[in-house]
């Protein structure tokens, strides 16, 4: 990581986070929540991960847009992120799509969900805007980016991803000069330009964007007056920035927080339910790429009061432990075995019951005898006595939903239908 130069432009700054989608592709997982607001690594929300970049960078004031099925995200932020206290100029606000400019209108992209709250932002009064994606699993200090962004005179910073060049085709793709200024801005391109001196790889926007507060809003009235436009950063904003000022690209190497120096830096998208299982299981390993130990950086949440983890029975067959696993507060294993699994916050597994590679969100309860291989168990599902899923895959696609790796998703929902 680039050492920090001391200057505090982060006091200056304002957080603005756009939590407002469903995040389709994860399909049933987020038929009762935002993208945002689904449950990751134990104990946190993906939201929470961008909130906390914020916060460990020190900017103190933040701004959170919301829209699809937003009442659990924002219970979420209620309980965990309360702690801002206006009298130190911190400030959180949590901006629902709630029709402010017309009756008609939620919110029609990511640029018209601070174009709405212009007002907001201005009662705030920073110097400097940092937009954000809240559905990345990444650790980035905002404030070596901010210094960048000043350093350089840009008008917009764009941070980006060094990626394999035909890897980039779903994202927004820049072209830039030897100076990182930005040349183009493609979104979703089927032949993406190339890095100058490194033709096979592809520098791909993160969806992290830093403004002057100013300039952002001449950007936004002028967009929203133009008809036509889609109302979005990567398709309408930066594309003009980048004709008509300066746009810079910033690369994660320059500002990522990494769990060791010897380890590659990690950014995930968890937009797919294999993205997701995979990036949960990353945490299992021995030296995990992403450190959620890691003091100096932590990952705030929700503080939820409950008695430890509990691990019981000491018999041939029946013996409560967990092989590289992460088990959460008020767990309790009775007589069953967890491998390479995480078991969020109050799951219990009855007697004679194994998990092998799951991913088991809150107060789910797993039945006696059952054996699951390779699933997401969507919180507070009862797995019956004796199931058994992950050994036949015919069997599995009938029930639940099965994804092109072979992990199955199961809800209450699936488990109900089976009832019938």
């Amino acid at each position: 990581m680039a050492k920090r130069i001391q200057a505090p432009l982060a006091r200056d700054a304002m957080a603005y986070v756009l939590a407002g989608g469903r995040g389709s592709r994860l399909l049933e997982l987020t038929d009762r929540r935002a993208k945002p607001a689904v449950y990751f690594g134990g104990m946190s929300r993906i939201v929470d991960f961008a909130l906390s970049n914020a916060i460990n960078s020190g900017i103190r004031r933040i701004g959170v847009a919301t829209q699809y099925k937003a009442h659990s995200l924002i219970r979420h932020m209620n309980r965990a992120w309360n702690f801002m206290r206006p009298e130190r100029n911190e400030s959180f606000d949590i901006l629902p799509a709630s029709q402010r400019i017309s009756e008609q209108m939620w919110y029609e992209g990511t640029a018209d969900a601070v174009y709405q709250n212009i007002d907001i932002i201005q009662s705030n009064a920073p110097k400097y805007m940092v937009i954000l994606a809240g559905d990345h699993i990444y650790k980035m200090d905002y404030e070596l980016m901010l210094q960048q962004h000043v350093n350089s005179g840009a008008d917009v910073t764009v941070g980006c991803l060094v990626v394999p060049r035909m890897e980039a085709t779903g994202f927004g793709v820049m072209a830039v000069d030897k100076n990182a200024t930005i040349t183009e801005f493609v979104e979703k391109p089927a032949d993406p330009p190339g890095i100058p001196g490194d033709p096979d790889h592809a520098l791909a926007s993160m969806g992290i964007y830093v403004f002057e507060t100013e300039f952002l809003f001449e950007q936004l009235r002028r967009d929203a007056a133009t008809p036509g436009s889609k109302r979005d950063f990567g398709g309408d904003i930066i594309p003009y920035i980048v004709k008509h000022g300066k746009a810079v690209a910033h690369r994660f190497t320059d500002s990522c927080i990494r769990a060791a120096e010897q380890i590659e830096e990690y950014w995930r998208d968890v937009g797919t339910l294999d993205a997701y299982f995979e990036a949960n299981l990353d945490l299992t390993d021995t030296v995990p790429k992403l450190n959620m130990y890691d003091r100096d950086w932590p990952i705030w949440t929700d503080q939820i009061i409950a008695a430890p983890a509990k691990f019981v029975h000491d018999e041939d067959g029946r013996r409560g432990h967990a092989i590289s696993s992460l088990i959460s507060q008020d767990c309790i294993v009775s007589g069953a075995v967890a491998t390479r699994s995480l078991l969020f916050t109050g799951v219990k597994m009855g007697s004679f019951s194994s998990v092998n590679e799951g991913v088991i969100l809150p107060y789910c309860n797993i039945g006696r005898g059952a054996r699951l291989t390779r699933v997401i168990i969507d919180s507070g599902v009862r797995i019956p006595e004796g199931m058994v899923v992950g050994e036949d895959p015919e069997v599995d696609a009938k029930r639940f939903r099965r994804s092109e790796n072979g992990v199955c998703l199961i809800t209450r929902d699936m488990i109900e239908r089976l009832k019938a």
